[in-house]
């Protein structure tokens, strides 16, 4: 992806349309120093090989970023493209993961969870998919140019999105939906055409959702793969009636709407409507809660207390958990938060929240992320991470406000197709970032990419009313700004750019790779030859302990204890923030040298770096009584 970013990047600069201003600069300027900054963290970081690893991630990131902004040069007018990409892959993903509940024994026979979590093996992964193509789903049915043939298939593509929406169970997913379709019906006059696709999408899909809550072989954890392909056989069947019932829906609401076509006044007046509701809708809720055993402000108060409890009741993995308010995600907050207090100029470093929690949790819970973008920026880059990221946030609001289109005076009323798609663009985008931030999705490439995408396209289209032009042919564009210094400079250094990433990022997985071979080697009884290998792959990641650990075990295979014992001491004093190394270094010192005290002593590091870790208790009681055997066995002086 870094790669392709370059080339697509160098051919935007030499190739692309031209326009008053080279639109995007900014957002893509604060999205590369949030990179520099994440691969600056290396150097303060509690694991430099984690930051490096999510430095390799940020540029990728940025690299996905960079093609949309890249895109937007290159083919201007392709937009709707890009809204029927971004369609298609939620679609085909979201009926993968149907199609697993469906054909257990050929796709999950060894699904143990009754979530639909496939093929990211996350379920809120899948939630977001769906999530992530509802807004271009309701843009293919309401939008008033194109065949009505395509129109019609935005009815099945809901409903499929929906059911698969349902059976993920993920609250954050339903809430990003929720707000960003909530922002497309605010600002798009398609109000009642996109208010029939959603009806008939949400209220038939919601219905076989709402079926498949109630079979066990469906919803239930656990289940035997019997139950589970009878009931997905059940499914199967329903989803093809929940498609062929939306795509008779579609015909016949396109083909009303089509040969009927509903007054101005009409559409006005239903539109004002559902704003109407939209407003009210807060307002009933309150009426609900006012009229419960708590009343309004008991309610607020134990909702509140539910969702912010670090200790509160966690929700069941069933259906019950899309109604329910507590979460785990306190947790996460209050120890990021903790993480934050301690370093807030610069953070722990890129990914070091994982390592970092380890000290100040109260629970035994293993967790790698933070579930939230702020929380993890502000306990890995600290205040100057948050400030980046808040900048960049304010560059790409301004892109999106420009591109669409201006808010004021008679341009209000003037809404053309590509501004109906920039605004489902910007739906899309909206949906990933609510999701972000409550979640890790932002980690994930199938959630992460996409959104990012159209990110970069809105930030680089500039003011609708500013068209970009694309001037000549490709390759006369291409020849003539070949010419110019200062563009083909621009673009050389792209090009450089991109090849040192695209190159950067694969070091590490080459480490390992290196550091595997040597295990085999060693396995085999190449002694020298796994030595050797481990320290390439040591030289290859000099950030990483694992080569390291790697060659300690081949030197003390091979009887040469100091060598080993050097190495792993090396391994600590170069990484004393993480806990395996200390922890490797006391079970040498008492396995291998026989030296319990030592051991003791080592150890009590890693207790404190994790005092919850098992192995570091079992070690440290290993050499505790070791030490306590050998003062009663000492001889006493008289």
């Amino acid at each position: 992806m870094i790669a392709l970013a370059g080339v697509l990047g160098a051919l935007a600069i030499l190739a692309g349309a031209t326009s008053r201003k080279p639109w995007g600069l900014s957002a893509i300027g604060f999205f590369t120093l949030l990179v520099f900054i994440t691969g600056a963290s290396i150097i303060w970081a509690i694991d430099p090989s984690v930051a490096w690893v999510e430095t390799n991630r940020t540029l990728a990131l940025l690299a996905a970023f960079v093609i949309g902004a890249a895109l937007v040069r290159l083919a201007p007018d392709q937009w709707r493209a890009l809204l029927a990409g971004l369609l298609l892959a939620c679609a085909a993903i979201s009926l993968y993961a149907l199609l697993t509940k469906i054909f257990p024994a050929a796709l999950a026979s060894r699904e143990t969870y009754g979530r639909l979590r496939e093929p990211f093996g996350y379920w809120n992964a899948i939630g977001l998919t769906a999530a992530l193509g509802l807004p271009a789903t309701v843009w293919l049915g309401a939008r008033r140019e194109g065949h009505a043939g395509t129109a019609v298939l935005a009815y099945p593509l809901a409903g499929v999105l929906v059911v698969t929406l349902m059976i993920a169970y993920s609250r954050g997913s339903v809430l990003a939906a929720v707000l960003g379709l909530a922002f497309w019906l605010i600002f798009v006059p398609l109000r009642l055409r996109s208010a029939v696709v959603l009806i008939a999408g949400v209220g038939f899909g919601g219905l076989l959702g709402v079926w498949a809550f109630g079979q066990s072989g469906l919803s239930a954890d656990r289940v035997e793969l019997g139950l589970r392909s009878d009931a997905g056989t059940e499914l199967g069947v329903g989803l093809i009636a929940l498609i062929v019932i939306l795509l008779v829906v579609g015909v016949l609401a396109t083909w009303l709407r089509e040969r009927r076509p509903w007054p101005e006044r009409t559409t006005d007046a239903w539109g004002a409507v559902l704003l109407i509701a939209l407003a009210l809708a807060p307002i009933a809720l309150a009426a609900v809660l006012a009229t419960s055993e708590k009343g309004f402000s008991g309610s607020i108060s134990s909702g509140w207390k539910s969702l912010t409890d670090p200790n509160a009741k966690q929700p069941r993995n069933d259906p019950a958990r899309l109604t329910a308010i507590g979460n785990a995600r306190p947790r996460y907050w209050r120890d990021a938060i903790t993480i934050f207090k301690g370093r807030p100029i610069v953070g722990v470093g890129a990914g070091g929240y994982t390592a970092a929690r380890l000290i100040v949790r109260n629970d035994n819970l293993d967790v790698l992320q933070a579930h939230g973008f702020l929380v993890q920026t502000a306990a890995d880059l600290g205040l100057v991470g948050l400030a980046t990221v808040l900048a960049l946030l304010a560059a790409w609001l301004a892109g999106t406000w420009r591109a669409t289109g201006q808010w004021r005076g008679s341009e209000r009323k003037i809404w053309n197709s590509e501004r109906c798609g920039m605004v489902a663009l910007t739906s899309t985008v909206i949906v990933f970032g609510v999701s972000s931030l409550i979640d890790w999705t932002w980690l994930i490439p199938g959630t992460a990419v996409p959104a990012l995408v159209c990110a970069g396209w809105l930030a680089a289209r500039g003011p609708l009313a500013e068209p970009l032009l694309l001037a000549g042919s490709f390759a006369d564009r291409l020849r003539g700004n070949a010419r110019r210094p200062w563009l083909a400079g621009a673009a050389a250094l792209v090009v450089a750019i991109a090849i040192a990433g695209a190159w950067t990022v694969t070091l590490p997985q080459q480490s390992i790779s290196e550091t595997n071979a040597a295990l085999t080697a060693l396995t085999a009884g190449k002694n020298a030859e796994a030595q050797n290998l481990a320290r390439e792959a040591e030289s290859t990641n000099p950030f990483s302990n694992l080569p390291l650990y790697t060659l300690a075990g081949a030197q003390t295979a091979a009887g040469e204890l100091p060598a080993a014992a050097a190495t792993l001491e090396s391994a600590v004093q170069r990484r004393p923030a993480l806990l395996n190394g200390w922890l490797a270094l006391a079970q040498f010192q008492l396995n291998q040298q026989h030296n319990p005290a030592a051991a003791l002593r080592d150890i009590k590091a890693a207790l404190y770096l994790n005092p919850r870790a098992l192995q570091a208790r079992a070690t440290f009681l290993l050499a505790y009584r070791a030490v306590k055997l050998s003062e009663q066995t000492r001889p006493r002086k008289k």
